[in-house]
């Protein structure tokens, strides 16, 4: 599979998330999978791609094109493939357009962003592709706790928390991204409006 892995770019993170991602990445490789990434070459980004070269899985990366011509942020130079479209938006969609699953690994508010849409777009029956959160050191516990507060409060349909998998179990993670996809929804058993 190509695993499109979704994570932060910050170089100033706590190094126990960046040697724990850089281990899934190795781990991905071993499993048989390829990385679609955002192009960083810090934080979690990187991190996922150092583990993958560490055992010659493929890399793709996608990166706007501003980052490089505004030094944004460190770009990944040892990518076996590396795109830069003009916007955020455009980079997106390339990286869901390569990917048969998603990981979402601690991040901010592009990370977010990432997983918030490409879980919108299950929801609304765009595509069925595995969308799991590896939960390292319980960093998502309050975001999921918010969603139980939407679903309390009728926001959001109970069913829309089956669209998605949590773990901080490697074995488990990959065992929910390998497994058959799961039979259609309906939009209509996931939103109302």
């Amino acid at each position: 599979m190509r695993l499109c892995v979704y994570g932060a770019a910050s170089p100033t993170i706590d190094p126990k998330y960046i040697e724990t991602v850089e281990a899934l990445g190795e781990l991905m490789v071993s499993r048989g999978h390829s990385l679609v990434f955002g192009g960083g070459g810090n934080g979690l980004m990187g991190a996922a791609a150092r583990g993958v070269r560490a055992k010659g899985g493929k890399i793709f990366g996608v990166i706007p094109r501003f980052f490089d011509d505004e030094n944004v942020e460190a770009i990944c130079d040892f990518c076996d493939e590396l795109v830069f479209p003009e916007t955020m938006r455009e980079r997106k969609r390339i990286m869901e357009e390569n990917a048969d699953g998603f990981i979402v690994v601690p991040g901010g508010i592009g990370t977010f962003e990432e997983f918030f849409e490409i879980l919108t777009l299950k929801q609304l029956c765009r595509h069925q592709k595995p969308i799991a959160i590896y939960n390292i050191n319980g960093y998502y516990d309050e975001m999921l706790l918010f969603m139980r507060k939407a679903i309390e409060q009728q926001f959001l349909r109970e069913s829309c928390m089956d669209l998605f998998f949590v773990t901080d179990n490697t074995e488990d993670l990959f065992s929910y991204l390998e497994m058959p996809a799961a039979p259609q929804h309906s939009v209509r058993d996931l939103k109302d409006g």
